[in-house]
């Protein structure tokens, strides 16, 4: 890969016609960012699940809080490696005022990178995932058992197209549905403003944004990282495929990604555990404790510990102890010791990364120094913290909430929308739940149904996770409640 491809300033609306805006003051780069900042989708962030649905706590993150921090320490990262391209090994790939560049890009795809996340965070994947899943089993059922009507099932359209490899990757798109590309779809096309390009991102942007490089259907962990999730939908390869032409990543990862990814490692790992602090789930003698069993004998977590002591003077026998304010210090000293690991580690692999032969996880490389502290932070998360029964209970009612929408919203999907639709699109229950979905989303799906290159069942059922993936926690059951309880 070569820089002068990564930081391609050509809009994605270029390659359908569209003309590119007239210069101003800003660098196309800073106008990415200032398209995502002023955005519908990221502004709804304030209102998504971060680790703590609905949380009431004003100073626990949500999603959006999370991206902006994720967003900062993307940002230092990537002028931290701009400048030793630049300054140290590597002189002549960029220009200097090219280092702004790198760095903005990784400002802009760390504030948009949760923005396809459903409500009620991971718990709300895995519902939408679900919801698909049955429908899929019990339309099978239905025409095992002979049931005539099972042949205007959920996915028959898509059991009856000719192409079978594509036809799979179809049916994944759904049942393997995953936040991150429905975050490119979002970008791509979701966001309307005068045409159907989405926020019409550069080409350097979008494709830093890109975290997954699979299809849906080709998921395979064996190959790397970046082949462990859905990279993309069907709806937005050819969009992926032009930047990845474009920019000269030919199926890798794009190096900006894997500081962007790092980042949002290193936010979660260490922010989770202070939330947790605060709202009194586990209190910071614990938290030590819980780190020290997860990397015994680790000096970096010790020299941590110690400093962020000092920082508070927090003494475990003052009554209240700062339990609080000792985990603020700790994610402040740790965040810093882990960007410096993580800047480190990719200098030492950058020729891979370049190359694109590197497989993993900055963070989990086996020579990045703070592997062991991430680590255990992301462990102590895990089995102290996530586990909490009022969230736990919380994302029950959040996999509830998201699967009866889902069916209510299908009753119209999948049906309504077009000139020839039933009458009861019209006064039905059909055209009423059809009625509730997003003018917006409704307009993408009538403009995919009118180019034609896609299922018509597939748009359909795109334009119902298009609707749920776009609501915030308390609209999700607000909405819930006044349908299924009055």
């Amino acid at each position: 890969m070569q820089w002068s491809k990564l930081l391609s300033e050509k809009r994605v609306g270029e390659f359908h016609g569209k003309k590119r805006s007239e210069p101003d003051s800003r660098t196309p780069f800073e106008r990415d960012y200032g398209r995502v900042v002023f955005s519908t989708p990221l502004r709804r962030l304030q209102d998504k699940t971060q680790v703590f649905p609905l949380e009431e706590h004003d100073s626990v993150r949500t999603r959006l809080t999370h991206s902006l921090e994720v967003s900062s320490v993307a940002r230092t990262l990537g002028h931290q490696v701009g400048n030793w391209i630049v300054e140290k090994d590597k002189k002549g790939e960029i220009a200097r005022e090219q280092v702004h560049d790198i760095e903005t890009i990784a400002a802009t795809c760390g504030l948009m990178h949760d923005l396809g996340n459903p409500p009620f965070g991971h718990a709300g994947e895995t519902a939408i995932r679900t919801w698909f899943a049955n429908r899929l089993k019990s339309e099978e059922i239905a025409r095992t058992l002979g049931d005539p009507d099972a042949l205007n099932g959920i996915f028959s359209e898509l059991e009856t197209a000719k192409n079978k490899e594509r036809r799979i990757q179809f049916e994944s798109d759904f049942l393997n549905w995953e936040g991150n590309a429905q975050t490119l779809r979002l970008i791509s096309r979701l966001q309307v403003l005068a045409d159907y390009n989405g926020l019409n991102l550069t080409c350097g942007t979008f494709s830093a944004a890109c975290k997954y490089v699979a299809r849906s259907s080709e998921v395979d962990k064996s190959k790397g990282h970046q082949h462990s999730k859905p990279g993309f939908f069907a709806s937005e390869e050819e969009t992926v495929t032009n930047i990845a032409h474009t920019t000269g990543t030919k199926g890798a990862r794009n190096p900006i990604t894997y500081l962007v990814e790092a980042s949002d490692d290193i936010v979660y790992s260490t922010g989770d555990l202070e939330d947790a602090v605060r709202k009194g789930i586990i209190d910071w003698e614990a938290v030590k404790n819980c780190l020290r069993r997860e990397a015994p004998d680790e000096d970096l977590l010790e020299k941590l510990i110690k400093d962020a002591e000092k920082k508070v003077k927090y003494k475990r026998r003052m009554n209240p102890a700062p339990s609080s304010e000792a985990a603020q210090a700790f994610r402040t000293f740790a965040i810093h010791e882990m960007k410096e690991a993580v800047y480190n580690i990719f200098r030492k692999r950058y020729n891979l990364i370049m190359n694109g032969e590197y497989d993993k996880e900055l963070v989990k490389d086996p020579e990045c120094k703070a592997r062991a502290l991430i680590s255990a932070c992301k462990n102590v998360g895990a089995n102290h913290v996530y586990p909490y029964k009022s969230t736990l209970k919380l994302e029950l009612m959040g996999r509830k909430v998201i699967h009866d929408l889902m069916s209510i919203f299908w009753d119209g999907a999948k049906v309504c929308g077009k000139p020839s639709s039933p009458a009861q699109c019209k006064s039905g229950f059909e055209g009423k739940a059809f009625g509730l979905i997003s003018e917006n989303y409704v307009k993408v799906f009538t403009h995919a149904l009118a180019k034609g290159k896609l299922p018509e069942r597939y748009c359909r059922l795109q334009l119902v996770t298009d609707q749920i993936a776009g609501m915030t926690d308390t609209f999700a059951i607000r909405l819930h409640k006044r349908l299924m309880n009055g």
